[in-house]
């Protein structure tokens, strides 16, 4: 059979270069005349053998040359442009292979046909026809939709999701709610996206509490990108907004400015900040585990279980009622300084240096997190951030908390919802988790009650259906554990120094260079089954990103869970409201 009996499954685009080696993992294809080759392109070549069948072989553009055959010294290049030498330009591509068809794995022969590929041998070729349940991801190089393999994101067979690249530039957050919309409409979950869950941690202003709201920028060619991918344009049909209360409010206003209705405040009672074991979580910081006072911290903790008893709001301990977290430092503190209640509350091994260093810790958590843990709102008040009994898409609000208060919630929220899953015994429903900053709250040294929850997710998570979508500037100061079970690696623009470290190692050469200019929207995903990342373009986003581009949300979202019950509250208003205030 020769070349020119083959099907083609593409364009002929050049042919198997003869001066290069040839291996079956690698081959240089030089480019015809009048055609070209890019990065990223897929092309596919075949290898006759005698008294068997032909093999297919497909790969991935991983580099591209060009030079003048016929030159001999750098200074030639003036005398062929002036036309007194003769010589000729000629490319040629380096090909990593993806994919052998029978897996005999023979170099292809020089001089064989190399083909653009395109429809089902571009399909073949990057594995997207073994792919049962396909995730549309963006739009490749060629202008043709991406695919991610589903099993390797719900946890059949992988789990998680690792995002890297400069704050600001690399559209990791955009990347991520992209996924998250893309799993939960392109209808690979089946009946399964009724009650898979998202929970997304806003970390940077409020440009997350807006998942609900239409983006007014979107433009035919946008609707027609995604339409390409099989999804229909449009917001989040379904979002819950929490936002931590403000400073100094008695009413548990939520502590958001852009947006004022469909919000509610999240809070912790004292008498669930004691009886949950919640205090090991107000040291949070990696750091706090090298100190000895941690035995204090977790003495502390059985103590507050043990005897802290609801009272009115509060609780009361020894026979005192305390209404605030700024009263229950205060009495603790105490405790610890009296000789005669020291031991019961920290042990008698401690020494009194390390109970000091651990009261001026907790001292120093009043001013962050006393609205927080309160004992002045009302109990029987919705006021807990659970994804079993919130929309599809739960945000949680952090961009106005200090660092510890940040910690303290990520934590607390992680445990609880971790827990919850653990108990019913089942992956279904699915619990998506994007948490931005990963290398702050998982560090590659130390350990934290945070790092522990983190690493329980990454490691057990798949198992339960908690699946982490987790983003981050450097992926090298991230736990190496979390970055190890995480199937799905991502990466955008990424800084030179970053690059270079070896958590970058599957990204071939060509490609690492790439990531110093990448624009925004511009991803290079790397999945278990594919040998090669595939570099891809998503859509701009179909749900406003920022207050400016919001459109009319539907009104179903308008309401916050305590709007429900009282259809007269204004949230987010700050005090006494007026007829402006109400948002009908």
């Amino acid at each position: 059979m020769t070349d020119a009996d083959l099907d083609s499954p593409g364009e002929a685009v050049g042919r198997v270069l003869g001066t290069a080696d040839a291996t079956p993992l690698q081959f240089w294809t030089a480019v015809a005349p009048g055609s070209y080759l890019q990065l990223d392109d897929v092309v596919v070549t075949r290898r006759e053998l005698p008294d068997r069948e032909p093999v297919t072989i497909a790969g991935v553009v991983t580099q591209v040359r060009a030079r003048h055959e016929g030159a001999q010294f750098d200074s030639d290049v003036f005398a062929i442009a002036d036309g007194t030498l003769p010589a000729q330009v000629q490319e040629a591509a380096e090909v990593t292979t993806t994919r052998v068809d029978p897996e005999l794995y023979v170099p292809p022969t020089p001089g064989a046909v190399v083909f653009r590929a395109e429809g089902d041998a571009r399909a073949r070729a990057l594995h997207f026809d073994r792919m049962e349940r396909r995730i549309p991801m963006g739009m490749g190089r060629d202008g043709v939709p991406v695919y991610l393999n589903a099993d390797f994101l719900d946890g059949s067979r992988g789990a998680h999701v690792s995002i890297s690249g400069i704050s600001g530039v690399a559209t990791k957050t955009s990347f991520a709610t992209f996924l998250l919309y893309s799993v939960f409409r392109s209808g690979v979950l089946g009946g399964d996206a009724v009650n898979a869950k998202a929970l997304i941690f806003n970390v940077k202003g409020e440009d997350l509490l807006f998942l609900d709201h239409p983006n007014s920028r979107l433009d035919d060619p946008t609707r027609a990108a995604y339409a390409k991918l099989g999804l229909s344009a449009g917001p989040f049909p379904d979002v819950r907004v929490y936002a931590p209360p403000r400073v100094g409010d008695a009413a548990g206003t939520p502590d958001v400015s852009s947006r004022l209705t469909g919000v509610d405040s999240f809070y912790w009672t004292l008498s669930e900040f004691c009886a949950d074991r919640l205090l090991p979580y107000v040291f949070a910081d990696a750091d706090d585990e090298r100190q000895q006072y941690t035995m204090v911290v977790h003495s502390v903790t059985a103590h507050l279980a043990r005897y802290a008893q609801p009272a009115d709001g509060g609780v009361s301990i020894d026979g005192v009622r305390l209404g605030s977290y700024g009263d229950l430092v205060d009495h603790i503190v105490e405790a610890l300084n009296d000789d005669e209640t020291r031991s019961d509350w920290a042990g008698s091994a401690v020494g009194l240096g390390t109970v000091n260093a651990f009261a001026r810790r907790l001292i120093g958590s009043k001013k962050d997190l006393a609205r927080l843990i309160r004992g002045d709102l009302a109990t029987r008040r919705p006021h807990s951030i659970n994804t079993s009994e919130s929309a599809q898409v739960t945000v949680v609000d952090l961009h106005n908390l200090p660092d510890r208060a940040q910690r303290f919630v990520v934590g607390v929220t992680l445990k609880s919802e971790f827990e919850r899953k653990e108990k019913s015994g089942t992956a279904k429903p699915l619990l998506f988790v994007v948490l931005d900053e990963l290398n702050k709250y998982a560090p590659r040294e130390g350990s934290s009650p945070i790092k522990e929850v983190l690493l329980d997710i990454a490691e057990r998570g798949r198992s339960l259906g908690v699946i982490l979508i987790g983003a981050q500037q450097t992926a090298s100061e991230v736990e190496r554990r979390i970055v190890t079970n995480s199937a799905i690696r991502v990466v955008g623009r990424l800084d030179p120094a970053e690059a270079s470290r070896p958590e970058y190692g599957f990204l071939p050469p060509a490609q690492r260079q790439r990531a110093l200019l990448a624009k925004p929207g511009t991803m290079f995903v790397n999945q278990p089954d594919i040998p090669v990342p595939l570099c891809l373009e998503f859509p701009f986003p179909a749900w406003a990103t920022r207050v400016s581009e919001a459109g009319r949300a539907p009104s179903e979202t308008l309401r916050s869970i305590t709007q429900s019950a009282d259809p007269f509250a204004v949230v987010g208003s700050g005090g006494g409201s007026s007829d402006d205030d109400i948002p009908f």
